[in-house]
């Protein structure tokens, strides 16, 4: 412990200054400016060192924070990457995409103002890739395996560095035309540039992973003909099923799924040209969902140009500070204010959608919306209570059902659970021999840190598999897994 009264004389949590709204808004940046070195120390320097470090628990990963923040405030940078990447491969985007549900289980976040962990965590891997530290892991022996991972989403991405490390040949398949599944194309750039994530696959390229982009397994090459082709085969596709709304007017023109809008506007700043483009140029916006996804929406919509954006939320707005039911050291569900949140609309709870509405010409023009009352634990719409709310483009933002199943179902036999993803066992093998599953497509839509760690830890079980044993981290005890959220 680097400073035994640090979290004593350091009691604010500080964080790096946002750059203003009206600038940022009218490019596609990161919304954060470049943090102070001495304000990230002092940060550092609160964490307490806890006899039972609480933040392992909540980080799925479980990262050795104590450790790095010790070494990030002793100014050993170098130091503090390697404990770092110990337990997490990608921390460039978890440190700016995680939720943080370290910073929950804080033991200081008692009392005080939780460490500020992720940001700690992003300014080490900023500062190790700034100064050159982060150089390709080549295995020092090939085994002659061969591993496929289909999709390259964090679970995938990380499977596949820990097996090529393993000294098994990998390939990665994604349909999309660039490597990166949500990273490349459902992430926008405000909330992390895209050179983060070419950097990293170009650690891995020089690793020996293979990149096939552009190949849909089960459309371009079959589920069998893949398995039949490699040793082993880890599924690793997400859970990308949107969920719908079916109401009244759901096929007008104007209303659109989230991934849908957020994929095209992210291939225009790649600058790929997209016919017939989903804009909020000049349109007044309704983003339906107050999740992660919805922010998305809106902060694009904001640099878009909308005339106006209002975000609608069926239930109540979380409170501001933990609820009873929710004691530390679990991860409560807070009233949030994202920097997509501060640059302008309106956010309007228990406000259930009952229509949408046509104009002359057959497009969206508004929706219809009535207050939310809970009946017999449901959530329905109040009677007398509509009213309308203008929309010319109406975004669906309201989370995903599970992975596509049919095509591997069909070709390969695996079997889809009760809930809508594909069946596995604690090690994360399937009933098919060699076949794998990891992250959203086995537990469904989750945490980025769940999808890395369920990356890692199939990796093992793979090379396992392959191997009759390994050296390789698992992260995840079946039992933590079994009952995690």
């Amino acid at each position: 412990m680097a400073d035994p009264k640090g979290f004593l004389k350091v009691t604010e949590r500080e964080l790096p200054k946002r750059r203003p709204v009206p600038v940022r808004i009218m490019d596609w940046k990161e919304v954060y400016e470049q943090g102070d070195s001495a304000q990230l120390r002092r940060q550092a320097g609160r964490c307490m060192d806890c006899g039972i470090p609480f933040c392992h628990q909540g980080c799925p990963l479980g990262n050795l924070i104590p450790e790095w923040n010790d070494l990030m405030w002793r100014g050993e940078g170098r130091a503090a990457i390697e404990r770092l990447h110990a337990t997490n491969n990608f921390p460039e985007f978890t440190g700016r995409l995680c939720p943080a549900p370290c910073e929950s289980s804080c033991v200081l976040g008692i009392n005080q103002p939780a460490v500020t962990i992720k940001q700690v965590e992003v300014s080490i891997i900023d500062q190790a890739f700034g100064s050159g530290w982060v150089q390709p892991q080549p295995p020092g022996r090939l085994t002659g395996k061969t591993v496929a991972v289909v999709g390259s989403g964090p679970a995938g991405l990380a499977a596949a560095q820990q097996l090529t490390r393993a000294g098994h040949t990998v390939a990665v398949y994604e349909r999309d035309d660039r490597i990166g599944g949500l990273l490349r194309y459902g992430i926008p750039d405000f909330k992390m540039e895209k050179k983060h994530l070419e950097q990293r696959l170009a650690q891995m390229t020089a690793e020996g992973t293979r990149f096939r982009a552009g190949v849909e397994i089960g459309v371009d090459l079959s589920w069998d003909e893949l398995r039949r082709r490699y040793d082993a085969v880890v599924v690793a596709t997400g859970a990308l099923v949107p969920r719908d709304l079916p109401i009244p007017g759901r096929d007008l023109p104007g209303v659109h799924f989230a991934m849908e809008y957020l994929t095209q506007s992210n291939r225009v700043i790649a600058g790929d040209d997209v016919f017939d483009q989903i804009s909020a140029e000049g349109k007044h916006v309704v983003v339906l969902g107050g999740g992660d996804t919805g922010a998305d929406c809106i902060g694009t919509a904001h640099r878009q140009g909308a005339l106006s954006v209002t975000n609608l939320a069926i239930g109540k707005q979380p409170s501001a500070t933990r609820s009873a039911d929710q004691p530390w050291p679990v991860h409560p569900n807070v009233f949030e204010v994202q920097s997509a949140h501060e640059e302008g609309g309106q956010r309007q709870y228990l406000a259930s959608t009952v229509e949408f509405l046509a104009n002359d010409v057959g497009e969206v023009r508004a929706i219809r919306v009535a207050e939310t009352e809970y009946l017999d634990g449901r959530r329905v719409p109040k009677a007398g209570t509509e009213r309308e709310i203008p929309a010319d483009l109406v975004l669906l933002a309201l989370g995903f059902t599970g992975p596509e199943t049919e095509a591997a179902t069909d070709q390969l036999g695996l079997r889809p659970t009760e809930r809508g993803n594909f069946a596995r066992e604690a090690d994360y093998a399937t009933e098919e021999p060699g076949v794998f599953v990891a992250g959203d497509a086995g537990r469904g839509q989750s945490l980025i840190v769940w999808a890395i760690a369920e990356g890692r830890a199939a990796a093992a079980s793979v090379d396992r598999y392959l191997e009759g044993e390994t050296q390789l981290p698992s992260p995840i005890p079946a039992t933590a897994r079994a009952f995690a959220v």
